[in-house]
Parts: structure tokens; sequence; C-alpha cells
């Protein structure tokens, strides 16, 4: 698969490990700012981002999805409820269990928070052809599933 020899192709791999890093901190930085402005701390705005993508979880699965010990994500709901963000409905096959599912009216409420994110990224995406997208969106689902595993296994 590499054309370039061994010191190039390393250089490549550090570089692209030093853009993952500083993509993290700027994710990082932004989601922290974006928690504070919504009441809620890192954690609850990442576990509300599980349920926006997935739909409505038990609070296991989102314990098992966020990598989050189950004490934990009891605590994350309850802040969720509070702001609005999300709400617990009842499992319709066992009324013991209830899902957390979010509110699309925090959505509406807080959509502006990333209009210039989408903005910035959109204009970036415009330099690359349709292959390099492919070859990026198939980098960034990897890593970020890589990344779930190795936050899993911790």
């Amino acid at each position: 698969m590499s054309t370039a020899n061994s010191a190039d192709r390393e250089k490549l791999i550090q570089a692209v490990e030093m853009g993952g890093r500083m993509l993290s901190t700027a994710a990082m930085m932004f989601h922290t700012r974006l928690a504070e402005l919504q009441g809620l701390n890192q954690s609850d705005g990442k576990a509300l981002d599980l349920i926006v993508r997935y739909g409505p979880l038990t609070a296991g699965q989102l314990s098992e999805r966020s990598g989050l010990a189950p004490a934990s994500v009891t605590g994350l709901i309850g802040r969720l409820e509070k702001i609005g963000a999300a709400r617990r409905v009842p499992h319709p096959g066992d009324g013991r269990k209830v899902f957390v599912e979010f509110n699309p009216q925090f959505a509406t409420d807080n959509l502006h928070y990333f209009d210039e994110l989408i903005r910035l990224n959109r204009e970036l995406m415009e330099e690359f052809d349709d292959d390099q997208l492919r070859t990026i969106a198939r980098y960034l689902t990897e890593v970020s599933e890589r990344q779930m595993q190795a936050t899993r296994s911790l």
C-alpha cells in the first residue's frame, strides 16, 4: 500500500497522529465550552450525542456505548433531564425498564452554536475531491471506533 520510503512514511504517520491530537484537543475545547453554555459537563454532552445518534437507549446501553460506569450514567441522565435535553420513557416491552430519548426541542434551541463550525468545515471540505472525502470519512470512522475500543479497555 505504501509508495513512500519508510522514513517518509514514518513522517506522514507522525503528521497524521499529530493532526489527530490537534483535532482531539480542538474538539474537547469546543465541546467543553458548548457544554458550559448548555449547562452540561463534557461527558453529559458526549452522552447526549450518543442518544441523538443511536436513538433511545437504556441506561445500560448508554453505559456500554459511552464507556462510563453505570452509577455515573444514572446521574448523567438526571442532569440531561433537568435541562430538558432528554427524557425517560417507558420501555414498551418491559415495564421495569426505561429508555432515555433525546428531546428534539433542545436541538432546535441549541443548533445555532454549531453554525460557525459547520460553515468552516464545509468550506474546508470543498478543497477535497470525492475520493479524498471518502478516504477521510473512512479514516475518521475507523479511528473513532478504535478510540471507543480503547476506552472500553481502560
